[in-house]
């Protein structure tokens, strides 16, 4: 592998996924990971442009940015890339009227929305309200479609809170696809859609970008498919066996976003 001065050669952009590389999540609001206060304050004091890029969808903007100042770290809303509000601009543009099986904490985003006569169904990380009533429900409104149209916040297939890793989204979208005979249109992570617009929100070229996240395929290979470096962090939901993926092969890993942070400050600003 290069070494770390020709792997982060030219980075102006860091984008920082959060759940796993900021903090584990729980129903209490959760816990930063250590170092990882001081890593985001330095990289913002730095002259790097930093933007944070989440597939969080059990959560309102609002509720996630509230959440992570109360564990200390500088953050705003606008500086946040996050499936909800992307997807209420997609059903908009596209006039379409969702069914949402989503958790309550996120409905907020969704006011104003028309969910009359739905043509389409929305999936979001919905927990406890993945009961099979629910998904039966969302199966029956595909099947009603000429078109089915099956939208998902992300398609993860699992991630890390303090009490342990907890499945994610992926499996009942996985579930919905294979019942209907479709394919979800993925507005978070790793869709190429959702990462360019956390670029262009950033004001930087793909190749000038660096992805910081634990998840191999869908922060580390959705990253490097738009064209971007990509670094695993060895926290959240990274697992040994992420460094032997068959198909995706990050462009380094470190043990934390303190290393990480480290690393880009001393290669980029010498």
């Amino acid at each position: 592998m290069a070494a770390w001065s020709e792997r982060l050669a030219g980075i102006r952009g860091v984008l920082l996924d959060i759940s796993g590389v900021l903090c584990d999540g729980d129903a209490g609001g959760g816990r930063p990971i250590p170092g990882s206060v001081e890593a985001v304050a330095r990289l913002k004091q730095s002259r790097l442009k930093v933007r944070f890029c989440t597939n969080e969808s059990q959560k309102s903007l609002r509720e996630l940015v509230d959440t992570l100042q109360r564990l200390g770290f500088d953050i705003s809303e606008g500086e946040v890339t996050a499936p909800a509000p992307a997807t209420c601009r997609i059903l908009r543009a596209r006039g379409l009227r969702p069914h949402l099986l989503i958790p309550e904490g996120v409905r907020s985003e969704f006011h104003g929305i028309d969910t009359s006569n739905p043509n389409c169904v929305v999936l979001a990380d919905a927990g406890e309200a993945f009961s099979f009533q629910n998904m039966n429900k969302a199966f029956r409104v595909l099947m009603g479609l000429d078109t089915p149209v099956l939208i998902a916040l992300g398609k993860g297939r699992y991630y890390k809170e303090v009490s342990g890793l907890m499945l994610d989204v992926g499996a009942y979208v996985k579930a919905l696809e294979y019942a209907c005979g479709i394919e979800a249109e993925v507005v978070g992570k790793p869709s190429a859609q959702f990462f360019q617009s956390a670029l262009q929100e950033m004001g930087v070229d793909a190749h000038q970008a660096i992805m910081i996240g634990d998840d191999i395929e869908g922060d580390i290979g959705g990253a490097q498919r738009c064209g971007m470096r990509a670094l695993q962090v060895r926290t959240g939901k990274f697992r040994p066996s992420d460094e032997h993926h068959p198909q995706v092969k990050a462009d380094g890993y470190v043990d934390n976003l303190a290393q990480a942070v480290d690393l880009l400050l001393k290669h980029t600003e010498s």
